[in-house]
């Protein structure tokens, strides 16, 4: 294997070992908040955007309409999110983490937080922005690639009638 090869082997392996760890320190801060993964993945998103519409929500999750209510549900008794009015949708929703509740989160990032800036300051301005321009290009691959299995599966998912039954079975036994 060639330089060049190895080089993209390593950083494809670097990929795929920061996602791993990312998703089990979430899974980490979702045990100590007492909520699932799913939940803690939604919270990430609020924490990033600062508000979002459950259609959001479920389009950033890959949640059905009815398992983002149920989420949501969820959070919201746990007093970790509300939601509020949309000043634009009469009949939408803002969500929105409450503020008492994101201090929770405070103590557990903050020593993720040290360790990201102290890697981070460890990097000149040059690699900063290599480092910045590839992730950025890297989440759009990811978004093109989400967008055409959604696609690939639209097309192959044949909707089955709801309350039919395949033939030849009987009903009841």
């Amino acid at each position: 294997m060639d330089h060049r090869a190895q080089l993209e082997k390593k950083v494809a392996l670097g990929i795929r070992n920061f996602g791993i760890g990312s998703v089990l320190f979430r899974h980490v801060v979702g045990d100590h908040l007492g909520i699932n993964v799913t939940d803690m993945e939604c919270l990430g998103i609020l924490f990033f955007k600062g508000i979002a519409t459950p259609s959001e929500l479920s389009k950033y999750t890959g949640l059905s309409s009815g398992a983002t209510t149920a989420m949501l549900d969820r959070l919201e008794k746990s007093g970790l999110v509300v939601r509020k009015p949309n000043p634009q949708d009469r009949r939408g929703r803002h969500i929105m983490v409450v503020k008492e509740a994101a201090k929770e989160f405070d103590p557990l990032f903050a020593s993720a937080r040290a360790a990201q800036d102290a890697l981070l300051a460890s990097y000149a301005d040059a690699e900063l922005s290599l480092l910045a321009d590839f992730f950025e290009r890297f989440a759009a691959v990811w978004e093109e690639e989400r967008e055409k299995l959604i696609k690939l599966s639209a097309s192959l998912v044949q909707p089955r009638p709801i309350g039919r039954m395949k033939r030849g079975k009987k009903r009841g036994g």
